[in-house]
């Protein structure tokens, strides 16, 4: 063996279900990932614990670089709400959020689901392309959309309106 030659271990994305010691990590992942909303690092690691079977996180090296939060709604169990999804800056650009999107789907938690809902500011481009990509592939041009939060209404004007995006699945 030449001395010379360096020999580089490849690593290897893990995709995962979040466990509560995962909390920490998926808040300081949300904090670094503008112009998501920042929770309390309390909220992040109940969801970690609580809805776990609903959110999925993936990690290289032991490190977080992707992270999608979602519910099923306690209203209406058929749905499935997606309320963050949070890319590590270093792993854009790689289809990420949609691999981590399809694992929830193909897991166990999904099972049944006939709705996915979600909510998007009018310039969060990023979340625009996922979701309308997503509808694309479950056969509708694009999902239903109407404003859920108005800016004047619901937020005084601190923050955009959120517009609720729902995919009916096939």
């Amino acid at each position: 063996m030449d001395t010379d030659t360096t020999r580089v271990q490849a690593t290897q994305l893990l995709l995962r279900h979040p466990l509560a010691t995962d909390g920490l990590a998926v808040h300081r992942l949300i904090a670094g990932c503008a112009p998501l909303d920042t929770n309390s690092a309390y909220c992040n690691l109940l969801q970690c614990l609580h809805f776990a079977d609903t959110c999925m996180l993936a990690e290289e090296d032991d490190e977080v670089l992707g992270f999608v939060s979602a519910y099923r709604k306690p209203t209406d169990p058929d749905t499935l709400f997606v309320w963050q999804v949070a890319v590590d800056e270093r792993a854009r650009g790689k289809r990420l959020a949609r691999t981590l999107l399809d694992a929830i789907l193909s897991s166990p938690g999904a099972e049944g689901v006939k709705v996915i809902e979600t909510t998007i500011t009018a310039d969060n481009a990023a979340s625009w392309a996922l979701f309308d990509g997503l509808a694309r592939d479950k056969g509708q041009d694009k999902g239903e959309r109407h404003v859920l939060f108005d800016q004047s209404r619901h937020f005084g004007g601190l923050h955009g309106s959120e517009i609720l995006y729902r995919i009916t699945l096939g």
